[in-house]
């Protein structure tokens, strides 16, 4: 199945345009890193495939997110899971790690009076915090986890659903080196188990061995699209980033030199 399926979209934000003419298709299966510099139309793209934006209509536009041209967002929010370090600023102050991962079944960060817990979710949860492990912090407020601790979480809050796909929108901004090298043991464990991994980022650390292809977005359009030995070169990266680049590479990584 095409997970994703992008053909000729354009996409306007504040009367510019922020995605131009994309093409893109990403089979489920398949593990993703989506790379480009600050303003580039990263978000954006993630924005279109989570819903939260449409293309401009157009007739030859195809826009199909697993195979369906429209969603209702709750509900493709349970085949899609979505990881993003922003959602953590809105969490409860009294929220708990347990809570965070809870709020995953209702769309908000933490557990708010009026939301009922079901025992089978409560097990789903104690569940996903053990596949993570983060079952330590369970019962911990949200103010005293680490860095990396909040990334596990927010990735246990996407994976509640058990959805098709993750999504993960930078997910390495603000974390130590600990914390970095948690977030990439936990992707490829989940890579292996056979989810699907949609990275998008600038950091080329991130990008765990088992993710494959990469794509390039530059000005709102697809730079280039291929394996990491394809992309990742240093001439591409320094066109890419604007300037001068080396890449080195170790232990199945590609760092920036």
């Amino acid at each position: 199945m095409r997970l994703i399926d992008f053909q000729n979209v354009t996409v306007m934000r504040d009367m510019k345009v922020a995605l131009d003419n994309i093409n893109l298709t990403i089979s489920s299966g398949e593990h993703v890193a989506i790379v480009g510099p600050n303003g580039s139309g990263k978000s954006t793209l993630l924005k279109t495939i989570t819903r939260e934006l449409y293309p401009v209509a157009n007739d030859t536009t195809v826009a199909r997110v697993m195979e369906h041209d429209r969603w209702n967002i709750s509900e493709l929010r349970s085949h899609l899971g979505i990881v993003s370090p922003d959602l953590w600023r809105t969490a409860s102050l009294n929220s708990t790690g347990r809570e965070v991962v809870l709020s995953g079944f209702f769309g908000s960060i933490g557990i708010w009076p009026h939301l009922h817990v079901t025992p089978e979710m409560e097990e789903k949860a104690a569940e996903v915090l053990r596949l993570l492990n983060v079952s330590h912090v369970a019962d911990r407020d949200i103010t005293h986890v680490s860095s990396g601790e909040a990334c596990r979480l927010l990735i246990g809050r996407a994976l509640v659903h058990d959805p098709g796909a993750l999504i993960l929108d930078e997910p390495s901004n603000s974390l130590d080196v600990r914390g970095l090298q948690e977030l990439r043991d936990t992707l490829r464990k989940l890579a292996r188990a056979g989810k699907t991994i949609i990275l998008v980022t600038h950091h080329l650390s991130e990008i765990v061995p088992e993710i494959e292809r990469v794509v390039l977005i530059k000005n709102g359009r697809i730079f280039r699209d291929g394996t990491k030995e394809e992309v990742l070169r240093p001439e591409i990266l320094s066109e890419l980033f604007g300037i001068e680049l080396h890449v080195a590479r170790r232990d199945g990584y590609f760092l920036l030199a």
